[in-house]
């Protein structure tokens, strides 16, 4: 009887050590930058959690080593976390060296490609272009926009002696070369006030990304997205013209704009030194609170007017959702995507203060009255274009950085100059990686 007794509490003893082996697996890692929007996505996941059981932790890193450290933990083939939300940029490495699971079954049939906002799922999601074939979900919406100072806008003398000198009424404007006037008319630095904020840096993608709205906007673009020809396209006359109208915004910025990210972007507006500034719109809700901006109650938000030529674009920021391949946990990922997109979800994401991708969500009036920029967001995420996605992104990228800052910044040379220099750095590049023919 006793050694029956020690038999069953020896066999219970190790089905609880089993069981709770078991349940410590039962858990996920997401890997992402340090900002507001992993701090939303770790409080949504809560949910996930209490409907599944199934614990999920948002492990991030600050933005400057965000990349470093992803593809680190690729090459070494490991499995530090389970999914990875990337960089639209990065998906073509991820695609074609394997660090991405193809996910394309699973994206159809749940119609992923039918839900999302298109964009999204071309930019995010879809590798090569228009091949149909997916290795992410779109997580965190992203578009460029602007924040501006409604007080200063809507002050009668100002509207007044703009009017006088302008000849229009003073507003949201509509165009960019309203929205040069605007920033010219608000350049006053004996008073320590400057037109408008812009990207410049160059270390990362800013001063790209910075002036992708514009270069866009003018009809132009990076080069043939299926021959991959570049000569006569990234250098043409329209993208010449747009890099000039850019140099002519950095001239109304404050002093010591050269190398301003995405903080020096909302400091600006914050501290009272620019009447509007450019943001991607994940940084832009940071200036509603009163605590980082004086001005909280009086800033408003717009997104991109149009271009000379009648285009209207925004430079598409964001993320997609990655199941990393090294992963031991796949069916768990599939299993968190599947809730992840489901539009209730999708709901309290963008409740929490995340941005959605999902396409019904994005144009329900609930969304667009439930804060004051979430309007334009919604606006912008129609309208967006995004830089080069193939695997060769970053050394296009620095060849445009490196360029474009020299013209810019330093003011070396002329727009013309800075392109041609690109174009033919690009097309050697693309030859020399096989994208283009000899």
């Amino acid at each position: 009887m006793l050694r029956k007794t020690i038999f069953w509490v020896l066999l219970s003893a190790l089905w609880f050590v089993g069981s709770n082996a078991v349940l410590a697996e039962e858990s996920l890692t997401i890997f992402w930058a340090e900002w507001d929007p992993a701090d939303f996505l770790q409080e949504l996941v809560m949910d996930f959690e209490e409907e599944t059981g199934i614990k999920v932790n948002v492990v991030t890193t600050p933005w400057s080593d965000f990349q470093t450290k992803t593809f680190q933990e690729f090459a070494a083939r490991g499995d530090g976390f389970d999914m990875v939300i990337g960089d639209s940029q990065w998906l073509g490495a991820g695609a074609t060296a394997g660090h991405y699971v193809d996910i394309t079954d699973w994206f159809i049939q749940h119609k992923v490609d039918k839900t999302m906002v298109p964009a999204t799922i071309a930019c995010y999601a879809e590798y090569p272009a228009g091949s149909q074939r997916y290795y992410a979900v779109p997580c965190e919406a992203d578009a460029f926009g602007w924040a501006y100072r409604r007080d200063l806008f809507e002050d009668p003398k100002e509207r007044e002696a703009f009017k006088k000198e302008y000849g229009y009424e003073l507003g949201v404007p509509e165009t960019w070369a309203q929205l040069k006037d605007i920033a010219e008319f608000f350049y006053r630095p004996k008073k320590g006030m400057y037109g408008c904020g812009i990207w410049t840096e160059r270390g990362y993608d800013a001063i790209t990304m910075g002036f992708e709205n514009v270069f866009f906007s003018w009809g132009a673009d990076f080069g043939d997205r299926k021959t991959y020809k570049v000569q006569g396209i990234v250098n043409s006359k329209k993208a010449i013209e747009a890099l000039e109208f850019y140099k002519e915004l950095y001239k109304l910025c404050p002093p010591d704009w050269g190398n301003t990210w995405y903080q020096q972007a909302n400091q600006g507006l914050a501290e009272g030194l620019v009447a509007m500034t450019q943001n991607f719109y994940a940084f832009l809700p940071a200036l509603t609170n009163p605590s980082i901006n004086r001005y909280a109650n009086v800033t408003g938000f717009f997104p991109n007017p149009k271009g000379p030529y009648g285009d209207r674009y925004a430079a598409l920021g964001g993320q997609g959702i990655s199941i990393n391949a090294y992963s031991k946990k796949r069916d768990l990922c599939f299993k968190f995507l599947e809730w992840f997109i489901r539009e209730d979800v999708q709901k309290k994401w963008g409740e929490l203060g995340g941005f959605p991708a999902s396409s019904k969500v994005l144009l329900s009036q609930e969304f667009q009255k439930a804060t004051n920029f979430n309007q334009a967001f919604s606006t912008s995420m129609f309208m967006v274009k995004d830089f080069w996605n193939i695997p060769h992104y970053a050394e296009l990228l620095e060849i445009f950085q490196r360029r474009t800052h020299q013209y810019l910044v330093e003011d070396r040379g002329t727009a013309k100059e800075a392109l041609d220099m690109i174009a033919k750095e690009h097309t050697e590049l693309l030859k020399k990686e096989g994208y283009l023919k000899q």
